[in-house]
């Protein structure tokens, strides 16, 4: 398991690095999160022993159950499914660095209460519905700034960068919109003062076209750990 794991892992680097040459990029300008849904602490521990420290779980629940087992190994942990706001006590608890998938002002505001009650601070990602799927949750991409804008005026929170799921689909010029979609967003938030240094955009299936258009951060899951019971698509719709 551990060899299959790490060649998997060498593969997809392999690939972040060919991307980033053909697109005139320094691959070190580009990290790889590992993401973790439905993967066992056993499997992500290999990754982490090995020096991919940074991971993303989509579910509050996983990520209690692979707390204890993860905490022995030094990592860097994101969350980057939905987030439920009855959900943030355990965000906080279970010691999240960053949460990706900031998408609505209720959740910003339920986030600041929680920080200001434990008296912590956290880094966010805002979400964006780059793609206009009904059946995928982030802002819409038009009330970018006035929503950067709102959650800024909370002090518990920083905002580091921007992130999307990009459309699944087998058309590549579809799927490089949304990435365009996102970069165009940073760049109006850049010139408007935010520190949005970050763009977690692509997966296993689109890295190379999310790295050609300034992904910062590429999540990967099953070219790495294997199939899933379903595929992506199912794990992401989670209304």
């Amino acid at each position: 398991m551990e060899e299959v794991i790490l060649k998997n892992i060498a593969t997809i680097q392999n690939r972040i690095e060919n991307a980033c040459k053909k697109s005139g990029r320094n691959p070190s300008e580009v990290k790889l999160l590992l993401a973790t849904k439905t993967v066992s602490a056993e499997k992500i521990a290999i990754a982490l022993k090995n020096g991919n420290t940074l991971i993303g779980e989509n579910k509050i629940q996983e990520v209690k159950e692979k707390f204890e087992y993860l905490k022995a190994f030094p990592h860097t942990s994101h969350f980057i499914g939905h987030m439920q706001t009855n959900k943030v006590k355990e965000l906080i608890r279970y010691n999240i660095n960053c949460l990706q998938s900031l998408d609505r002002l209720k959740l910003a505001q339920k986030l600041q209460n929680r920080l200001e009650y434990e008296d912590k601070t956290i880094n966010v990602f805002l979400q964006f519905n780059t793609s206009y799927e009904n059946s995928k949750f982030g802002m819409n991409p038009e009330n970018a700034l006035e929503f950067a804008k709102e959650v800024q005026q909370f002090d518990r929170m920083h905002i580091k960068g921007l992130m999307t799921i990009g459309l699944f689909s087998t058309k590549e010029q579809k799927v490089r919109k949304c990435f365009k979609m996102l970069k165009n967003i940073q760049t109006d938030l850049l010139n408007n003062g935010f520190s949005v240094n970050e763009l977690s955009m692509g997966m296993s299936g689109d890295l190379e076209i999310a790295i050609e258009e300034g992904a910062t951060i590429i999540r990967v899951g099953t070219a790495i750990f294997g199939k899933r019971p379903y595929p992506d698509s199912y794990y992401w719709n989670e209304g």
